[in-house]
C-alpha cells in the first residue's frame, strides 16, 4: 500500500518539443504547474519556444562532464547539466531543491540516477550561484580587446568576448567575428593560430607574401624580431600570437583584411572563378596553331608551347596558371600604354594634333595616312611611332627611355619589368618598314618641330624590347582596368580620361585587322603584339594578360584569341552583355550565386559537416548562414559532425559558429548521445566541457517533479 502511495506521487509528462523555425534558436521554459495527485508540489512542464539564436548569446550555465554507468542509461546526470536544462529559473527552485529528501527510497523513486551527493552538489552550486554573479561582476576588468570599450572578465572565454562585441563596423581594426575564426582556445587565454589566417586569406586571392600592401603585416608576423629579413612563407612567420598582438599587427591593414575576409571583394567566391579559368586553359592546352613571329629573329627562336594566363582584379585578386613567370617583350602592347601616358601628360587635344582616332582597316605596318593626313591611330605602327615622338621631347634619349619605363613600373606594381637588349638590336636590324614610316611621316609634316627622327623610332624600338611577365602585365592592364590605379599599391598612375580614352582605342582598334570581330565577340578592350601577349581589360573588374608566341594571319595570338572568346562565352564580361536577353547561362563573377535556395543550402552545410568541408563551412559562417538549420528528422550540423568524428569541425560549430550544443532531434538525442553511440571519447570530453548533455537529462530535469 506504501509502494502504491508513493507511486501516485510520481508524475512525469512528456516534454513537448517543438521544432525550431530557421534562424531560431530553442530555449526550455519552465512552467510550474501544481498536479492533482499532489497541489502542494509543482509539475515541471517543458516549453520549447522560438528565441533568437544570437551567436553572441551565453547559457546561463555551462556544464561539466558527469558520471556514466557502463550499461549508458542510469547515469549520473550532471549537476550542471540539469542547471543548463533549467535555465535562467534554476533559481526559482532553490527552495524546494534545498527541502529535497536524499533518501534511497525518495531517489530511487521520484529522481532516477541522482545520488545523495549529486542533489548536494546542486544545493550548493545554487546556494553560491548569487555570490558566483556577484565576484563575476567585480572581476570585470578595464582591459579591452582591439580598443572596444567593451569590458572583459578574467574567466571568460576570448571567443565569448569577440561575440560580445558583435560586428564592427571600425576599418582600424579585424572585425571580430573575422577574428574568431582564427582563434585556437585549447587553453583559456587563447591564441590566434596564423597558418589558418594565412591559409583563410589565400583564398581570397590576396598574395600575403607577395602584396605590397601587406609587407608590414608579414613583417609584424615574422618570426625574426629583427623585422630585417623578407618573409615570403608560412615557415617565418609564428605559429601563434596572442590577441592583442595580432590585432595591432593587423590594425594598418584592417580594412582591406576585412574586405578579403568577408567575402567583399570584387569576386567574393575568387577559388570557383579560378576553377573556371583553369579549366579554360586546360582546353587550350593542346590545341596547335599559328607560328611564331618570323621577321624578328629573336621572337622566332621562342619556344611556341608556352601558355600563361595571369589575372589581377582591381582589389589585387591574383590568379597565375602555366607560364606566367617567364619574361617575354611586349612588343605593341607598348602602345597603348605610350599613349596613355603621353595623353595623361599633354592632354589628348595636343597629342591628336599628330594623330588620328579611326580603324585604319588595313596591316599594322602599312605606310598610310587618313583623310586628315595624320597616322589613323596610335595603335599601330605609323600612329605609334608618331606617339612616341611627343614623349618627353625635352629630354635626352635616355632619360626619355629612363622616364618610360618608370611609367610601366609603376602600372605594374613595381612589379617585373625589363629590356632585351638582344631584341631591341635584333628589331633594329631589320626595321627597314618602320624607317620607311618614319620618313613618310616626317615628309607630311606629322611630328612635332625640332623632332629627331633617329632618336624617335629607338625609343619607338626600346619600347617595343621593354620585357615583362603574364603575372606584372596582367597588373599593367589592372591599372587601366581600375581607372589607372595600381590595384596592388594604390599609387595613381595615369590620370582617369587618359584612360578612358586609351580603352576607348583598344576597344575599337587594339587587335589590328581583327579589331572589328574582337569588339564583336569578345565585346572588351584589348591589345596584342607579336610576341604573343594580349592584355585584356575588363573595367572596374580585372586585368588579364594571354601569352601565347604563336601568332595567326593578323599577327595576334593564336591561342590568346581562343582564351579571350572562350572566356566571354563562359562569363557576361562582354560590354553588351548586360542588355542582352540571352546570358543566362554566363557568370556574373562580380557577386554571389545566388541560385542557392534554403533547402539546398541545409543539405551542403550538412554534408560539409558530415564531410569535414572546412572551405565550404567557413564561406556559410561569412555569409551568416544560421548552423542550427536542421534537417526533416531535426539532425543539424553538430549532429553530422560528432557522428563523423571530426574534432576540428565540432570545434568550428561549437567555438566560431556558436551552434546551439544541444539541439534535440526527432528521437530526443542531441549531438552527445551521438558521441557516445558512435564512441567518440575526446569528442564527448569536449562536449561535456562546454555544455553537452544527452537528450535523457534534458527530458529528465524537464519532467520530474521536485
Amino acid at each position: 500500500m506504501a509502494d502504491k502511495e508513493k507511486k501516485t506521487t510520481v508524475v512525469t509528462k512528456p516534454a513537448e518539443v517543438k521544432k525550431s523555425p530557421s534562424k531560431e534558436g530553442v530555449k526550455v521554459n519552465m512552467d510550474k504547474k501544481k498536479t492533482p495527485e499532489n497541489p502542494s508540489k509543482p509539475e515541471i512542464v517543458v516549453n520549447v519556444s522560438a528565441t533568437s539564436s544570437n551567436p553572441n548569446e551565453k547559457p546561463p550555465v555551462k556544464g561539466k562532464p558527469g558520471t556514466v554507468s557502463k550499461n549508458g542509461v542510469d547515469r549520473q546526470a550532471s549537476a550542471d547539466g540539469i542547471k543548463l536544462a533549467l535555465g535562467s529559473d534554476a533559481a526559482d527552485y532553490e527552495s524546494k531543491i534545498m527541502k529535497w529528501d536524499t533518501s534511497p527510497v525518495n531517489r530511487e523513486n521520484k529522481m532516477p540516477g541522482v545520488t545523495p551527493s549529486m542533489a548536494e552538489k546542486i544545493k550548493a552550486e545554487l546556494k553560491n550561484s548569487d555570490q558566483e554573479r556577484s565576484k563575476s561582476k567585480s572581476a570585470i576588468s578595464s582591459e579591452t580587446v582591439r580598443g572596444s570599450s567593451t569590458p572583459t572578465s578574467k574567466g571568460s572565454s576570448i571567443l565569448d568576448q569577440l561575440a560580445a562585441m558583435g560586428n564592427s563596423d571600425d576599418k582600424k581594426t579585424l572585425s571580430p567575428s573575422l577574428l574568431r575564426l582564427y582563434i585556437d582556445e585549447m587553453d583559456q587565454n587563447g591564441q590566434v593560430c596564423i597558418r589558418d589566417f594565412l591559409r583563410h586569406l589565400k583564398r581570397t586571392g590576396l598574395r600575403p607574401f607577395k602584396d605590397p600592401r601587406l609587407v608590414g603585416l608579414m613583417n609584424n608576423l615574422s618570426n625574426d624580431p629583427s623585422g630585417l629579413l623578407t618573409i615570403n612563407s608560412e615557415i617565418g612567420c609564428k605559429k601563434f600570437m596572442d590577441v592583442e598582438s595580432f590585432i595591432e599587427a593587423t590594425s594598418p591593414v584592417a580594412y582591406l583584411l576585412n574586405k578579403a575576409l568577408s567575402s567583399n571583394l570584387i569576386i567574393p567566391e575568387f577559388a570557383d572563378f579560378c576553377k573556371e579559368i583553369a579549366t579554360i586553359y586546360k582546353k587550350l592546352l593542346p590545341v596547335k596553331g599559328g607560328l611564331n613571329a618570323q621577321y624578328i629573329p629573336q621572337l622566332a627562336r621562342v619556344n611556341p608551347d608556352f601558355l600563361g594566363i595571369s589575372i589581377c582584379t582591381v582589389d589585387g585578386q591574383r590568379f597565375n596558371i602555366g607560364d606566367t613567370d617567364i619574361p617575354f617583350c611586349i612588343q605593341s602592347c607598348s602602345k597603348a600604354l605610350n599613349y596613355a601616358i603621353s595623353t595623361a601628360e599633354l592632354g589628348p587635344k595636343k597629342v591628336h594634333q599628330h594623330l588620328g582616332k579611326e580603324p585604319s582597316g588595313i596591316g599594322f605596318n602599312q605606310i598610310s595616312l587618313d583623310k586628315n593626313g595624320l597616322p589613323h591611330n596610335p595603335m599601330i605602327n605609323p600612329g605609334a611611332i608618331s606617339c612616341c615622338s611627343v614623349l618627353k621631347t625635352g629630354m635626352s634619349l635616355d632619360d626619355r627611355f629612363d622616364y618610360t619605363i618608370g611609367e610601366y613600373k609603376k602600372m605594374a606594381g613595381n612589379e617585373f619589368v625589363g629590356f632585351s637588349n638582344a631584341t631591341f638590336l635584333s628589331e633594329k636590324s631589320c626595321a627597314d618598314q618602320n624607317f620607311a614610316i618614319g620618313y613618310f611621316l616626317k615628309e607630311h609634316g606629322v611630328f612635332p618641330e625640332g623632332t629627331n627622327l633617329k632618336q624617335t623610332l629607338d625609343l619607338y624600338f626600346q619600347l617595343c624590347s621593354v620585357e615583362a611577365t603574364a603575372e606584372s602585365a596582367s597588373v599593367i592592364a589592372a591599372t587601366l582596368a581600375n581607372g589607372g590605379v595600381c590595384p596592388t599599391t594604390q599609387v595613381s598612375c595615369i590620370t582617369p580620361d587618359a584612360v578612358r580614352n586609351t580603352l576607348s582605342l583598344m576597344y575599337s582598334c587594339g587587335m589590328y585587322d581583327y579589331s572589328g570581330e574582337w569588339a564583336f565577340e569578345v565585346g572588351l578592350p584589348g591589345k596584342s603584339g607579336v610576341a604573343g601577349s594580349i592584355f585584356i581589360v575588363v573595367p572596374n573588374l580585372m586585368g588579364i594578360c594571354v601569352w601565347s608566341p604563336p601568332l595567326d594571319a593578323l599577327g595576334n595570338s593564336y591561342r590568346g584569341i581562343q582564351f579571350a572568346k572562350m572566356l566571354c562565352q563562359r562569363f557576361s564580361f562582354h560590354q553588351y552583355d548586360c542588355i542582352s536577353g540571352g546570358v543566362g547561362h554566363k557568370i556574373d563573377p562580380r557577386r554571389y550565386q545566388t541560385s542557392e535556395t534554403k533547402e539546398s543550402q541545409i543539405v551542403n552545410m550538412l554534408f560539409a559537416a558530415s564531410a569535414s568541408d572546412s572551405v565550404l563551412l567557413q564561406k556559410y559562417l561569412q555569409t551568416g548562414v544560421d548552423f542550427n538549420m536542421p534537417d526533416y528528422d531535426g539532425r543539424t550540423a553538430l549532429h553530422l559532425a560528432v557522428c563523423g568524428g571530426n574534432m576540428a569541425v565540432v570545434r568550428f560549430l561549437v567555438d566560431k559558429a556558436k551552434c546551439n550544443i544541444n539541439p534535440l532531434d526527432r528521437w530526443n538525442s542531441t549531438p552527445l548521445d551521438d558521441g557516445y553511440k558512435y564512441e567518440q571519447a575526446d569528442i564527448i570530453a569536449y562536449m561535456e566541457k562546454k555544455g553537452g548533455v544527452k537528450g535523457e537529462v534534458l527530458l529528465l530535469a524537464a519532467s520530474k517533479q521536485y
